[in-house]
């Protein structure tokens, strides 16, 4: 049976002689005098601290540092590698950091350090604001952002030490955050070790079972290691005399993605080990992989090739996989020497093969997307929201579709034709009414599948996107383009619809504030959320920028405030004598008798809502729902009463419900016949075709209480196309 935790190897500490040794013999000019400073000032900084595993705490940054210096990183980054712990964790403040080593230096350690001065509401609010402030700096200088990774890559080695939950919760924000950054960087040497040591925490089992496997294909790998030197033969004597030829094995978590998330067999893999061949000019690839075609017979859809299609973290490379004359497969890469060495190294390939490369245009397409991530949480208030877009936006699996004209779109899986037109240009997504796949039109909510052709059909310049498309849609570029827009067109809409949306999440957690406060209330909540007024809060959340989710927690803790200091909140209760009561209309009214009731149009109370009656000169008693919205302006006035539903109510009531779907043949149709099927009467219906592909059907039926209106309401969702239903 495989461990409960996997025992790592162990990691031996570091010292800077070793380290300053391993600087020297890489032969790059380094300033040693500024090392040696750096260093002093960070051992006496962290004199008597130590780590969890007894070592002095200074072994950390040494270690940190040892990793920057493998990537080849300068001077300037080693520094801030050995001083990065310095202003956070010790009375070091950043302006001594600036008179010693200068701004560029403190900059990165600044960088690095979390926001420890600042009070936050949750756990994920404080993590995702100290990513927000590191990917900042990372957009300005990427070595903040290498230096984060080799610090996290030393603690994940040195993890044993920490508590076992810290252990869980570092494993996973590394798999989530961190192993996802460094892929994107091109890192894959750091990613790939961030990966399999986080699953050896998360899902030891697994990870035991893949080495126990693993160990039984030894006589696997010296059999590729054999193939590599027939392929080094023939490749000679094709005229490609100069290629280097590795042998390498696939990391574990790879193999644990195909085992235990697709499902295969370990058998099914056929990339446990590869081949790379590294030649010096493009067309020698692509006369290498007609050679390799020669030799090996190829498996069908198993080439990729990543050279004239680059993957978004500018990855390069061809990819096959082949079948020897023994019927064992294995897969073969081939690529330049430029192409491998960004392959490994990624954005550090910038100054560790400097003379070899292309330099800052280079460096500036790989950093592009960290700017497009931050721009689109510029109109978010949700500081969760960027973690979600970290974990959405930056996993490894991307497709590739096309424009009609042929250029190729790269967005991650799982995105739809609404993020395509986003990706062309905000405009064309703002005016998107359709699309169509492959000459096909298909739901605006398709997902796009590699090698797909789309075509955004485009309606008139003034109509702009539907709000749905914010639950529709996966790439933060999308969300942020669309709540962009809705921001500056629309922004009395959104308060209004912002202001509707709060008062119906504060009925559905039965909070109830007195009219006289509720301004007063509302103004508390929006300065706790940052904002200069409760006007703009209800824009933020009309226009998507703020989540309902992260504020209900504050909306909560106000409302117990409130409570506690003893002003009215709900009083609806209303103290009466005991009497016999009869009902009327189905209705008991508390203190009176065989009074005239009606039922009140703005809420259309239902058997099994909580009721409450207000008297009416002329009309009798009008019902009304608890947290009807004309209710709350005058709780305390005598004239409203307690009411209850009486028992055994056979009468059937009417309900109203505003049916929003994708427009389509026949749903009108399926609508009515559903309704017909469960015999429920329908005394009223109005369908709406919108500009936005969407109909807005307003139903009418008659409903006997609140579950059968629930049962009606779940019928009605499994429709398809029927993407909201609301009761008004």
């Amino acid at each position: 049976m495989a461990p409960s935790e996997v025992k790592l190897p162990e990691v031996k500490p570091i010292t800077y002689v070793d380290f300053r040794a391993l600087a020297v013999e890489s032969g790059r000019p380094y300033d040693f005098e500024r090392l040696d400073a750096a260093y002093a000032l960070a051992d006496a900084a962290h004199a008597g601290q130590n780590r969890r595993s007894g070592e002095p705490y200074v072994t950390h940054p040494v270690a940190v540092a040892t990793l920057l210096l493998e990537l080849g990183l300068d001077t300037e980054a080693l520094t801030a590698a050995l001083l990065h712990d310095v202003v956070e964790d010790t009375e070091i403040p950043l302006e001594e950091i600036v008179a010693q080593f200068g701004p560029e230096v403190a900059a990165l350690v600044d960088g690095v350090t979390k926001l420890g001065l600042i009070s936050f509401s949750s756990m994920e609010e404080e993590q995702a604001e100290n990513l927000r402030k590191m990917l900042l700096a990372m957009s300005k200088d990427v070595r903040v952002m290498l230096i984060k990774l080799c610090d996290r890559l030393h603690n994940m080695r040195t993890a044993s030490a920490w508590p076992a939950q810290k252990r869980r919760d570092k494993a996973l924000e590394t798999m989530e955050v961190y192993a996802p950054i460094a892929h994107r960087l091109g890192i894959s040497g750091i990613k790939e070790e961030l990966e399999d040591l986080s699953l050896a925490i998360l899902d030891a089992y697994g990870y035991a079972d893949i080495i126990e496997q693993m160990g039984r294909k030894v006589d696997a790998l010296s059999y590729v290691q054999k193939i590599a030197g027939n392929v080094q033969r023939n490749l000679t004597e094709n005229d490609l005399p100069n290629a280097v030829i590795h042998s390498r094995v696939k990391s574990i978590y790879s193999i644990y993605r195909k085992m235990y998330i697709q499902g295969r067999s370990f058998e099914e893999i056929y990339d446990t080990y590869a081949i790379r061949i590294i030649l010096d000019t493009i067309p020698e690839c692509y006369t290498a992989l007609g050679v390799i075609h020669d030799m090996y017979h190829p498996l069908p859809n198993r080439f990729k090739d990543y050279i004239s299609t680059p993957k978004p973290n500018m990855y390069q490379s061809l990819h096959t996989t082949v079948i020897s004359h023994e019927g064992i497969a294995f897969e073969i890469q081939i690529r330049t020497h430029e192409m491998d060495q960004l392959a490994e190294y990624g954005v550090a390939a910038h100054w560790k093969y400097k003379a070899g490369l292309q330099g800052q245009d280079k460096l500036e397409e790989r950093l592009a997307w960290v700017r497009q991530l931050l721009e689109s949480q510029r109109d978010a208030e949700d500081g969760g929201e960027l973690l979600r877009d970290i974990k959405s936006e930056l996993i490894p699996e991307e497709v590739y579709v096309f424009t009609p004209k042929g250029d190729v779109i790269d967005l991650p899986s799982g995105a739809t034709v609404i993020d395509f037109a986003y990706a062309i240009h905000s405009a064309v997504g703002n005016r998107m009414t359709g699309a169509k796949v492959n000459g096909r039109i298909v739901p605006i909510d398709h997902k796009v599948l590699t090698g797909e052709v789309i075509e955004v059909l485009t309606g008139n310049e003034n109509k702009g996107p539907s709000r749905d498309w914010l639950n529709i849609v996966t790439t933060s570029e999308a969300k942020s383009k669309i709540r962009h827009w809705f921001k500056k067109e629309r922004r009395e809409e959104n308060i209004t619809e912002g202001k509707a949306a709060l008062d119906k999440e504060l009925r559905r957690n039965q909070i109830t504030i007195p009219a006289d406060q509720y301004d007063e209330f509302m103004e508390n909540i929006a300065h706790r959320q940052r904002m200069n007024s409760a006007e703009e809060m209800y824009g933020a959340i009309g226009y998507g920028g703020l989540q309902l989710a992260r504020i209900l927690p504050k909306l909560r803790e106000e409302y117990q405030k409130l409570v506690k200091s003893g002003d009215p909140v709900e009083t609806f209760e209303i103290p009466v004598k005991p009497r016999k009561e009869k009902a009327s209309e189905g209705v008991v009214v508390e203190g009176i008798d065989n009074v005239l009731v009606k039922f009140a149009k703005c809420c259309n109370p239902l058997p099994g809502d909580p009721i409450v009656g207000f008297i009416t000169r002329g009309y009798g008693v009008s019902i009304h729902k608890q947290d009807c919205v004309n209710a709350r302006p005058a709780l305390s006035n005598p004239r409203w009463l307690n009411a209850h539903w009486a028992e055994g109510i056979k009468e059937s009531f009417t309900s109203t419900l505003e049916v929003t779907a994708l427009n389509r043949d026949r749903l009108f149709a399926d609508i009515s016949s559903l309704l017909a099927d469960m015999r429920v009467p329908i005394y009223s219906i109005n369908a709406r075709s919108g500009t936005d592909g969407r109909a807005s059907i307003t139903l009418t039926i008659g409903i006997q209480n609140t579950e059968h209106l629930t049962n009606v309401i779940s019928r009605l969702r499994k429709i398809k196309e029927v993407t909201d239903i609301q009761r008004t």
